[in-house]
């Protein structure tokens, strides 16, 4: 037998103390079962090593056993009879050993247990079964448990496991039997991150361990990791800024500890839906060509797979880490797919409504017409400018080329440069668009183009301008559906707050006033909806601050006050 299957790894020298997640190993050995359970170095084995090597405060040293991948049910018992054996357990001799590796008899497990029963009945026996979860046979959890339940006290478990075992979990959380400490229990905390990194002699700082935890999710692997990798950058503070997941240990370690374990068939569906912030079952089919993706993406999830469930919901998103290495290997191992990928990905997601996750996909495909288009014939170009993923689209159009071809390329690159405040840039890319754009082009085109001009005039401290691109505006949403401008309460928004601005800024107060009053209307949020969520929280605001002036300019104090 190979006995260091029955020594604890070593505990690291830089080791991370967590004397809470201790604690509650230490109150779970009081009952039957514990179970240690998240991804590949999230610190299962080193957190268990670390009790076990204390004595883990049970009422006998704890015993290990290192279960590998392969073992037959016979040879598994065999093996923790042996590290009973080591650990001081005496059985009666009746129990006999397995004499087949193919499995033993019920009659085995029954002595096994009553012998558990009577050497346990003082002090219990306390054993840890590490990386238990290699797709154990049905026989040998069976068999498991079936000791574990009539051991009468006399044997307690701590498993730890990428994945759920096949025990019956909801047996022992029904009666309380069980502790559970999870992949969110094992994420480090700043407290911990800190820790390893001061054990490594880094001086960094606050803001640069939160981007380091921010990165890794807390993964505690991820973060050693970085921690070795900086002791070797001449900058650790810049490395935490700058590290590219594919370029470093950790896109080894994910490799060979999570990709490569997976079949053909889900290595290349990981590696596709990896074009994704988070990936639908359906969408992983769009992106596969096959029909398997729900079942595959559920098991992912359930093996600590570094892919995790939304919320509850049907969606599902890769750990960023991982997802950058799997990107790079993409590209490694399929040239010129990822930019298919993402093409296949916007038209998905168009096609279910999710307009903003289709605009990034679309403009990380390079169709620049598809994704402009989409933000011009959708009303959507307010987003740019105001609302939760402003940014996020601003820098998926930072590529856009300014010599795109249509008019929805050109009229997206003006609003990304007025965005920034490059009137210059605004200028070249608007009379790009009106090259393409005439009395017959469609509403959305035209609004878009009015809209842009009133922001512009606002701009240039233009009121001529402004209010002939604010008149032009007002007759254009006439002509579009009322359903769809009254979903984009942005875009009336941010034309009433300018144009109100403007006003104002030409002593106009009372034209001033009576535009200002009708934006903070405009803002008006519906019950199930935030002006965060419907982007109206930035013109609301700006036209709260110009009504405060006005009332201030007009002596009104008490409303100016209100307003501000």
């Amino acid at each position: 037998m190979l006995t260091a299957r029955f020594t604890a790894p070593a505990v690291p020298k830089t080791l991370v103390h967590r004397p809470e997640l201790l604690r509650r190993l230490t109150a779970g050995v009081q009952g039957p079962l514990t179970l240690i359970n998240g991804p590949a170095g999230s610190g299962k084995t080193v957190l268990t090593a670390h009790w076990a090597a204390a004595g883990g405060r049970a009422p006998r040293p704890p015993l290990w056993l290192t279960v590998e991948p392969g073992d037959a049910p016979g040879v598994f018992w065999a093996y923790l009879l042996e590290a009973l054996h080591r650990g001081g357990v005496e059985l009666p001799a009746a129990v006999g050993r397995p004499t087949r590796a193919e499995g033993v008899t019920q009659s085995f497990l029954v002595r096994l247990a009553a012998g558990l029963a009577e050497s346990g009945s003082a002090r219990p026996v306390v054993l840890v079964l590490d990386q238990f979860d290699t797709a154990q046979p049905a026989a040998l959890t069976e068999g498991l448990d079936f000791v574990l339940r009539h051991a009468a006290g006399g044997l307690r478990i701590v498993l730890t496991s990428r994945t759920d075992s096949l025990l019956p979990l909801h047996r022992y959380r029904a009666a309380g039997e069980i502790a559970e400490i999870r992949h969110a229990d094992l994420r480090f905390t700043h407290a911990d991150a800190e820790a390893l990194l001061s054990e490594h002699r880094l001086d960094i700082s606050q803001d640069g361990i939160r981007l380091l935890l921010q990165r890794t999710e807390g993964w505690a692997a991820g973060v050693r990791l970085c921690a070795l990798a900086m002791q070797r950058s001449p900058d650790p503070e810049a490395f935490v800024r700058q590290f590219a997941a594919d370029r470093t240990t950790i896109a080894d370690y994910l490799l060979k500890e999570v990709l490569d374990a997976q079949p053909p068939a889900t290595q290349d569906l990981l590696l596709r839906v990896s074009v994704t912030d988070r990936v639908h079952p359906d969408l992983a089919d769009a992106l596969t060509g096959r029909d398997d993706a729900a079942p595959t993406l559920a098991r992912l999830a359930r093996d600590n797979a570094f892919l995790e469930q939304v919320d509850a919901s049907a969606w599902y998103r890769l750990h960023p880490l991982f997802a950058e290495v799997l990107r790079a290997h993409l590209r490694q191992r399929h040239p010129g797919l990822e930019q298919q990928l993402h093409g296949r990905a916007a038209r998905w997601l168009a096609g279910t409504g999710r307009l903003n996750e289709a605009v990034v996909q679309g403009a990380a495909a390079g169709d620049w017409q598809f994704a402009a288009g989409r933000l011009v014939d959708d009303l959507a170009i307010g987003r740019l400018f105001t609302g939760l993923e402003a940014e996020r689209l601003n820098r998926a159009f930072a590529p856009l080329p300014a010599d795109a071809p249509g008019a929805a390329p050109a009229l997206v690159g003006a609003a990304a440069r007025l965005v920034v405040q490059d009137l210059p840039g605004y200028a070249e890319a608007v009379r790009r668009a009106d090259s393409h754009l005439g009395p017959g082009s469609g509403a959305a085109a035209r609004l878009t183009r009015a809209f842009l001009g009133v922001l512009a005039g606002r701009a240039h401290a233009d009121p001529a301008a402004t209010e002939r691109a604010a008149a032009d505006a007002e007759r254009v949403l006439e002509e579009l559906p009322p359903p769809l401008v009254a979903a984009r309460p942005e875009i009336r928004a941010l034309l009433l707050a300018a144009l109100g601005a403007v006003r104002l800024g030409a002593g106009r107060l009372d034209g001033a006033h009576r535009v200002l009053t009708a934006a903070v209307d405009a803002c008006a949020e519906p019950a199930a909806e935030s002006a965060a969520e419907l982007g109206t929280q930035y013109p609301l605001c700006d036209a709260l601050g110009s009504l405060a002036l006005a009332e201030l300019l007009g002596g009104r104090l008490r409303q100016a006050a209100e307003h501000a």
